[in-house]
């Protein structure tokens, strides 16, 4: 009998999901339930990894995260019967100063999870309300949470600590670093496509909705550019990234807008959407003539290249440049203008290659080499589930 894995991340209004085989980790299906809370149709949908076909396309009524996942387990019961399904893993955001590995979810964690919803609002409670969800459906299926913020830990404590005063640290307001399941996953592979960048001094940049870098030596985090909540760093989408902290107090107190509206416009209305006015998403704005889109696009890699600057000094130098991540593995312009950016270090870009997206897109006389490696985080939450459940001697906490 099949052994599966079951790897949910869930959103506030969706849930994506994939099926592993749990030996060789090995994707089956992957698929979404997609619009829940916004009326009473849902879109759900499953496509299978081995064809590339979709399998199943249609509307459903999922108004909470519970209806949705019973969705998926009548489907996965309906359509998958000689297996045994193992665990489940969720994709957490936060794990907090605490949790510095998966960790298996008992009472005692969720509720420590659930004391770090203030740090992150928008993505925590969402991933609770999934894991809740399926332990109501599923008392005994075992479940582990993996965290965004947990492969930075080796971080020095240097690069930890915000500017404020000790007491307002020991609270929690430090910078804890994101995307960390997919800067994980390319550590993981790293070495498949260069033993001498996994054992160097590496930037990575995850280009997507999302977008941030982190700077790596030998696989190890070393400094990011999101720190206390996936808002800063680089522009996103519709984030707005590394602003002056008076420009919040300025909206509060002379624009008046209330903490609310503040929140949503720095979320959601900022970004590549702020900027151009048209579209928080690149390929839209690659597509414009639109004055404004070609803005967006300058300021998003001229924010990149700075930023790469100050994780090039973290460590010292640089040997390779990875891009992941849809922006980061499909638009070719933006790595293009991107390392163009770094003509000055040497950075010597195959054109062909880099239209190509080939796994290495630098030149054999570039010092430093860059690369395209898709990430994966559901194999990374995937892996980590199955070492936990299957044994292993991950340290869960401090």
């Amino acid at each position: 009998m099949q052994s599966i894995l079951l790897v949910i991340n869930a959103g506030s209004s969706s849930i994506k999901f994939a099926l592993f085989e749990a030996d060789s980790l090995a994707c089956l299906h992957r698929g979404q339930v997609a619009g829940i809370n916004r009326g009473s149709v849902s879109h759900f949908t499953v496509s299978d990894q081995a064809s590339g076909k979709r399998i199943v396309d249609r509307e459903i009524t999922a108004s909470t995260h519970q209806q949705a996942l019973q969705t998926i387990l009548n489907w996965l019961l309906k359509h998958k019967t000689d297996f045994s399904l193992l665990a489940a893993g969720h994709r957490v955001v936060h794990g907090g100063n605490d949790y510095i590995a998966p960790v298996a979810i008992d009472l005692n964690v969720l509720d420590n999870l659930q004391q770090l919803i203030p740090l992150a609002p928008l993505h925590q409670p969402h991933n609770l309300a999934a894991i809740h969800a399926l332990k109501s459906l599923q008392p005994d299926l075992p479940q582990v949470a993996c965290f965004d913020t947990a492969f930075h830990h080796t971080q020095p404590e240097t690069a930890k600590r915000l500017a404020l005063p000790k007491d307002v640290y020991d609270e929690g307001v430090r910078n804890y670093g994101f995307h960390g399941l997919s800067y994980e996953y390319i550590a993981s592979v790293l070495s498949d496509y260069s033993p001498e960048a996994a054992n160097g001094r590496t930037v990575v940049a995850h280009l997507g909705q999302g977008a941030s870098l982190c700077a790596m030596f030998k696989g190890k985090s070393v400094a990011t550019t999101m720190t206390f909540t996936p808002l800063d760093g680089l522009p996103m989408g519709t984030r707005c990234g590394s602003i002056d902290p008076a420009v919040v107090l300025y909206l509060l107190r002379e624009k008046k807008l209330s903490v609310d509206a503040v929140s949503d416009l720095l979320h959601h209305q900022s970004g590549l959407l702020g900027l151009s006015g048209i579209s928080g998403d690149m390929k839209t704005l690659l597509d414009s003539r639109h004055p404004d889109a070609q803005q967006a696009i300058d300021v998003f890699v001229y924010r990149i290249i700075r930023e790469l600057g100050a994780m090039i000094a973290t460590i010292q130098g640089l040997d390779s440049l990875v891009f992941t991540a849809g922006i980061g593995e499909h638009s070719h312009l933006i790595r293009e203008k991107i390392c163009q950016g770094l003509a000055w270090l040497g950075v010597e870009l195959d054109t062909e290659a880099n239209k190509r997206s080939d796994a290495k897109i630098s030149t054999n006389y570039s010092p430093i080499s860059v690369w395209v490696i898709p990430t994966n985080e559901e194999k990374m939450i995937a892996s980590q589930t199955s070492t936990l459940t299957l044994g292993g001697d991950n340290e869960q906490r401090h």
